[in-house]
Order: structure tokens, then sequence, then C-alpha cells
């Protein structure tokens, strides 16, 4: 029973601030569906990458909360979150040359396909990444201490959980009420993520590249007879998606202090949720999803059951989908991006 407002709040916190990364991942499914109308399965296993990627580069960075100082560590973060952003945006650059450009005129369920069988593919680099013996092993070829380091943070069983040392400071934040656990760590999450959506709206809304993303995705051929390269454009896209899918996932992964190969399944599946309900191809509208999917799960986790939350969740997706097909800010036909 909802009796304790204390509680109440405490819960409406968590889920805020699940739900802005959650909106961060929902923004790659977005963009994509946005310039192509293609469900990019692939985009949650870009998530678990990043979360890969951060602990590689935090390994390789010698960062550890013991032995390092804050200012350190702090700097460190940021160029990691930076390098992180870079492989999975080239990465989903990649994907979508190599897995998706050849199908472009294809039926729409060959690139689904395709997107399905990338997810796999790359939930396999998730369990070669994990493997600590490869990375002992190149340790020894070439005498490296780094990459004794990430031998040691990834541990022998490939598919085992991996542990990311806990760098973010988790004081209470100075201006936050007693009563009310909300610490810098949350407060670290709530700022990029927001920083990356209002970027991401920034760009979309008010550069020319960002023009051209929206003039491609409401009608590729008129972009075209515009002087618009689509080709490129939709590279940009997927660019621009993969980069806050690494950026998500190294935020989670720090977050939780946790990596595993499997973990962009869910997140994927409830980001796409989120996409879904707030409005997939409206950047606004999967924001807004986002909030509300870590919302509904912070409430029913505290007030139903965490083993109800995904029911929970799908049910108000179905209502919401039978009363507004198009979520609740997309339009039909309306703008996208």
């Amino acid at each position: 029973m909802i009796g304790d407002t204390g509680q109440l709040m405490q819960q409406i916190v968590i889920g805020l601030t699940k739900g802005t990364y959650i909106a961060v991942i929902a923004l790659g499914y977005t963009l994509v569906y946005g310039i192509l109308e293609l469900i990019n399965f692939a985009h949650g296993d870009l998530f678990m990458i990043g979360a890969f990627l951060s602990l590689i580069f935090i390994s390789l960075f010698g960062l550890d909360p013991k032995t390092s100082s804050g200012l350190t560590i702090f700097f460190s973060l940021i160029a990691i979150l930076g390098l992180v952003m870079l492989c999975t945006a080239f990465l989903n650059a990649g994907i979508e040359r190599f897995a998706y450009r050849p199908l472009r005129n294809a039926p729409r369920l060959a690139p689904l396909i395709s997107a399905i069988g990338m997810s796999f593919v790359l939930q396999n680099v998730g369990i070669f990444l994990g493997d600590g013996l490869i990375w002992g092993k190149a340790a020894d070829a070439i005498g490296s201490d780094a990459l004794e380091r990430v031998s040691t943070a990834m541990g022998s069983q490939s598919v085992a959980p991996k542990n990311i040392p806990d760098l973010l400071p988790k004081e209470q934040v100075f201006f936050i009420p007693a009563g009310l656990n909300f610490s810098y760590k949350d407060l670290l999450v709530v700022v990029v993520s927001l920083g990356l959506l209002a970027g991401l709206y920034s760009f979309v809304r008010f550069t020319k590249l960002g023009k051209a993303i929206r003039a491609t995705a409401q009608d590729r051929d008129a972009a075209r007879l515009m002087g618009i390269n689509a080709d490129r454009t939709i590279s940009v896209t997927f660019l621009i998606g993969g980069a806050l899918g690494g950026a998500a996932g190294m935020i989670v992964g720090l977050y939780n202090g946790t990596a595993l190969f499997t973990m962009g399944f869910t997140a994927g599946l409830l980001s796409f949720t989120a996409a879904v309900l707030g409005g997939i191809g409206n950047i606004l509208g999967s924001a807004l999803g986002g909030l509300l999917i870590g919302l509904i799960l912070a409430l029913s986790d505290q007030y139903i059951g965490a083993r109800w939350s995904n029911a929970v969740i799908f049910a108000i997706l179905v209502l919401i989908l039978l009363f507004r097909p198009t979520g609740l800010l997309g339009q039909e036909g309306g703008q996208k991006a």
C-alpha cells in the first residue's frame, strides 16, 4: 500500500534516475527507426558492449577507488566515456554499412532478421571480451601489465558477471533532505544522461546535419533531390545512436557495478518499450517514455513486486497502444527524429 510518503518519494527518485539512462538507450532505437523504420535489435547488445569496453578501459587506465585520487578518476572517466562512445559509434556504423545497407531495398523482414543476427553476434563479442584467459595470453605475449589487469578484471569464466570498480562517489548530495537517499553517484547518472539527451536534441534541431537527418527521416527520396547525401546521413545517425548506446552502457555499468553479456537483452527490451510508449521516431517522446518506464519499474518493484514489474510495464504499453497506437507523443505520418 502507498502509505509512506517518504518511501514513495524515494521510489520516485530511483525511478527517475533509472529512467534517464533508459531514455538514453531508447534514443538509439528511435533514431534508427525514425530514419530507416528499422527496429535495431542489436542496439541493446551495443549497450552491453559499452559496459564491457568501460571495464576494459578502466583496467587499462589502472583506476582503483582505493589508490586513485578523485581528480584522476574524474578526468579518466571523462576520457573513457569519450573512448567508449567512439568505439561503439564506429561499431554501430560498421553494422549499418555491412549488415543493413545491402538489405535497404529488400523486404522489411530481411533487415529485421539481420538485426536479430547482429544481436547474437554482439553477444558473442561480449563473451570474447569477457574472457580473461584471452587477455592473459595477450599480456604474456607482449609483457603488458595493463593487459594483465584486464585479464584479472575479466576472470577465467567468460560468461560470468564482471565486477566494475565502484568509482562513483556514494556520499549523500548536500542539498537533499535527510530521509531521502540521493547520492552524488545518482546525481552524476542523471546529469550525464540529461546532458546527452539535451545534446542530441540540440544537435538534431539546430545543426545542418541534424536538419539533414530530419529531412531524410521524413522522405529519403525528397531529401536526395534536395542534395542531401542520404547514405552519409544514415551513417551519421548510426554513429550517434552507437555513441549513445555505449555511453549508456558505461553509465549503467558504473552505476550497478557489473557487466554481463546478456545485460543488453533486458535493457534493450525496456528501452524499446520506452521508445514505443513515448512515440518511436520522436526524440522527446522516447525521452518521456524512458522516464515513465523508470518510474513504473521503481513503483512496481516497491508496491507490487519485482517479479511483476515487466508484466506491469507491458500491460501499460498494451493499453497505450490500444488507445494511442502512435505512442504518447507520436503522430501518424508526423515529424520524426
